[in-house]
């Protein structure tokens, strides 16, 4: 049975107390059998029938669950640098989208990539994300907007959970704005997520949750309640895009269609997080969009404050957040967001956990969960957040395997 000893500082993120409650264990040891967590406490407390088994030394550095970047849009065909630019120059994110840019550039691109160019271009992406010490990844569709292209999209992120060693939540996001061909007609599209797109994802066991980009620009509160509700009729566990750019009222929809999280959140209202945490929605902050497009970022202290659990994760995607660094989200949740170190490692695991309905299995180190953790050269998150310096990820474990 494997142990990962000499463990300095263990952050064991159960999913108890408060934000900044992460349960450490100083002088610490893991033993797992398999993919499973066995036993978690002090090191000279190990019991007997782990001494013998096969040691790993984490050399007295600190050790952490995996992290869990609980929203991504993983697969898509193509780049979006020149928005880049734009954005630099002053051009806002509706700007870019009317000009021909945004979601839509990456649809007509994503449509043209075939299957196999997104599951490499996407295997790729794993690869390097694995080597921050993340071990489960959200990955959204929602840039074919065709029952065809989504569906492609969807496979790839099967494929993916079959071959990659991370843990892959997969989510249809048909519902992200409405595709060029129904510009002039947005009533057919919404006709055709409920009618045929969301019954045959839900069949074809593609996607464990629908996603929506609520927004007057994309799908009012009406056309989102509607297509939520349809979701959930077929077995999908809703979630949103809410109030990223107007306070339009997507924070109080998901606490009524009972989602899994509500993400982005910058415009949240304050019944909105009263609803959110009387519902027991998570609130997941993004940090790295809010950089890329120059808004204002989310005060998560707000939610906290509320009672919101909120989880941090990347938003990857090619327009508004082209990068997959979790631990810099995490720590632009610290400077700007206004989460201490702590509360931003606890909204990278279990919290992140809970926002893909994973927690039962994977974001904390306890007995019974999966066998996923990373070992971090710093000595706490205080210091890995203060003195930052990418991921500093020494090693990492996923279902007991050492992967990176």
């Amino acid at each position: 049975m494997p142990v990962l000893k000499n463990i300095g500082y263990l952050a064991t993120c159960k999913d108890k107390g408060e934000q900044d409650d992460i349960h450490t264990i100083g002088q610490a040891a893991i033993a797992w059998e398999g993919d499973t967590i066995k036993w978690v406490g002090e090191e000279a407390s190990i019991p007997d029938q782990y001494v013998r088994g096969k040691i790993y030394d984490a050399n007295g550095k600190m050790v952490i669950p995996g992290l869990v970047d609980c929203h991504t849009h993983l697969a898509f065909g193509g780049w979006r640098p020149d928005e880049f630019e734009m954005r630099v120059r002053g051009e806002s994110y509706l700007d870019i989208a009317q000009a021909g840019g945004g979601i839509l550039s990456t649809v007509k691109a994503t449509r043209e990539a075939t299957e196999n160019e997104l599951f490499e271009k996407a295997s790729g992406f794993l690869e390097e994300i694995a080597k921050q010490g993340v071990t489960a990844v959200e990955c959204k569709s929602g840039y074919g907007l065709s029952l065809k292209h989504e569906l492609k999209t969807l496979r790839v992120y099967k494929r993916l959970e079959e071959e990659s060693p991370l843990h892959i939540a997969p989510t249809f996001l048909g519902a992200h704005t409405i595709p060029p061909e129904y510009k002039e007609n947005r009533e057919a599209y919404i006709e055709l997520l409920i009618d045929e797109m969301i019954p045959a994802v839900a069949e074809s066991e593609l996607a464990d949750f629908c996603d929506i980009f609520t927004e007057e620009s994309a799908f009012n509160i009406e056309e989102s309640r509607k297509i939520l509700l349809a979701a959930k009729v077929a077995g999908l566990i809703p979630k949103l895009h809410a109030d990223q750019l107007t306070s339009c009222g997507g924070a109080e929809l998901a606490a009524e269609v009972e989602a899994a999280s509500a993400d982005h959140l910058e415009k949240v209202s304050e019944q909105g997080i009263k609803d959110m945490a009387k519902a027991g929605v998570v609130g997941v902050t993004l940090p790295l969009a809010s950089l890329y497009t120059q808004e204002e970022p989310l005060n998560c202290r707000k939610l906290v404050d509320g009672g919101v659990d909120v989880a941090v994760a990347t938003d990857f995607n090619p327009g508004s957040a082209p990068t997959y660094d979790l631990p810099l989200a995490m720590m632009l949740t610290c400077n700007q967001g206004r989460l201490t170190p702590a509360e931003a490692l606890k909204g990278a695991t279990v919290y992140a956990a809970k926002a893909i309905k994973r927690n039962h299995k994977i974001g904390s180190i306890e007995p019974g969960k999966s066998a996923d953790f990373a070992v971090i050269d710093a000595p706490d998150p205080n210091f890995w957040m203060y003195h930052y310096k990418g991921a500093n990820c020494v090693t990492s474990y996923v279902s007991g395997q050492k992967i990176a």
